[in-house]
């Protein structure tokens, strides 16, 4: 699996202490984006967390699972590979700390919203925080309900006059950065489907199967009365479970939630694999997890996000969006045309575009997108997809044919031809990638290659 190289670079570690008799949480910061450009170790919040406990307990479980591989493939040892540090964005009246399994097939994201905080951002911007295993032990001892003092970033010029600033490179697997492009498709295409107590949320997690044995259990939830159950056989309002064990990781927070919210597509095949989005409902704050349609099918093979990275014009779109974005916490796409002049439908294009470069995440909850910028090198991100390069190689050969009376497109590949029909549904090829995978992953290079084609 190819890898690119993470540097991580903080003054120092995060730590947690004690302020005034309460939790002091200083997180350390690593290369981030502000609104002012890049940052090395950008300040974005210091002030009170409401709910000390839950936020300790919830931030511990975003970084938990990004230490943990879910899925182990035949014959392959599990990678020794130190835990990619959390993504947290400050959209200003909130905080948003993202993860990703080092499977990619689970992402979970903690939203600190305006209650929790006691006081606005000090900036809006996206960084890594350094989340070593004695701030993760630290967090585990916090209890009580008291605030906890979070102090994202510090100043520089004092911290280091008592440390030196620390580097650790960290090979990230391309699939763990295509992972964040494409979850925001997946939560883009959700409705709500489900929603129980604390009481019954808690009842179904502790249910579900600790391990599965390395079998790929597929199951759905269903309603059960005032309760959820797992059926092997899925109905019109049913959220597929693949991998239920992998639910088990919202098991510590949900002491804290008042309900459990589960979405699910909302145009998809009955039977077929989907991908989840499961959410705890917390005091201030809300817990999110996203499961991959498969266990061993991460959110990074979806190919969700190629029909936007392929579109020309939604790049010029998107460059236009791009430039007014400031790290809003909910995207208005009416505001946005206004500003930019562009219609509302190429505003929500250019979005789709800007997600799938990492630049925009989806909230399921608020039906909306947020801006947030990773802090990765964009053009790492948008070169990471092998059938886009090899359309684009296709198209460039002239290997593209022109449509014949029945509408059919020829296209060559190598030795062999294939034949690229529309129909009411999308297009479909005879190339035996989309006969495995249909349309659950996005355009097959030969369908992707007649799109680009027919643009011109």
């Amino acid at each position: 699996m190819a890898s690119v190289e993470q540097l991580y670079r903080y003054v120092g570690g995060s730590t947690v202490g004690v302020r005034d008799g309460a939790p002091d949480l200083r997180l350390a910061t690593s290369g981030g984006l502000t609104p002012d450009g890049p940052a090395e170790h950008p300040r974005f919040f210091d002030g009170f967390l409401g709910h000390a406990e839950q936020m300790a307990t919830a931030l511990l479980l975003v970084s938990r699972v990004a230490r943990t591989r879910y899925y182990v493939p035949p014959g392959m040892l599990a990678a020794v590979l130190r835990a990619a540090d959390p993504v947290v964005t400050s959209n200003g009246d909130r905080l948003r700390f993202e993860s990703f399994s080092a499977c990619c097939g689970v992402y979970a994201r903690l939203d600190a919203l305006p209650g929790a905080l006691d006081r606005p951002a000090l900036a809006s911007g996206t960084t890594n925080v350094d989340v070593n295993p004695p701030l993760r032990r630290a967090l585990a001892g916090i209890g009580g309900d008291d605030a906890l003092h979070l102090a994202v970033g510090e100043d520089v010029t004092v911290t280091t006059t008592s440390g030196s600033v620390t580097e650790e490179k960290v090979p990230l697997p391309e699939r763990w950065l295509k992972g964040f492009a494409e979850v925001q498709v997946v939560g883009s295409t959700m409705r709500p489907v489900l929603e129980v107590s604390a009481a019954e949320a808690r009842r179904f997690v502790r249910s579900l199967p600790a391990s599965t044995g390395g079998r790929s259990a597929l199951l759905w939830a269903v309603p059960a009365g005032r309760g959820i159950r797992l059926t092997s056989r899925p109905s019109t309002d049913a959220v597929c479970v693949a991998g239920p064990e992998r639910l088990r990781a919202l098991e510590p927070v949900l002491r804290f939630s008042s309900s459990l919210r589960a979405y699910a597509p909302a145009v998809a095949v009955p039977g077929r694999p989907a991908a989840a989005v499961w959410e705890v409902v917390l005091a201030d704050a809300r817990l999110s997890v996203a499961l991959s349609p498969e266990v061993s099918r991460g959110f990074s093979g979806e190919g969700g996000v190629l029909r936007d990275l392929a579109d020309a014009d939604a790049e010029t779109d998107a460059d236009l969006v791009g430039a007014v974005l400031a790290f809003e916490p909910r995207l208005d796409v009416v505001a946005l045309a206004a500003d930019t002049g562009l219609p509302a439908e190429r505003v929500l294009r250019a979005l789709g575009r800007l997600g799938a470069a990492g630049r925009v995440g989806f909230d399921v909850h608020e039906g909306a997108f947020f801006h947030r910028e990773l802090p990765y090198d964009p053009a790492v991100l948008e070169r990471m997809h092998p059938r886009l390069r090899d359309a684009r190689e296709l198209v460039a050969a002239g290997a593209v044919g022109t449509p014949g009376a029945d509408g059919v497109v020829v296209v060559r590949s190598g030795e062999l031809t294939y034949a690229v029909r529309a129909t009411p549904t999308g297009l479909r090829c005879t190339c035996p990638w989309y006969g495995r995978h249909r349309d659950d992953r996005g355009p097959c290079k030969h369908a992707l290659a007649v799109e680009l084609a027919a643009r011109g």
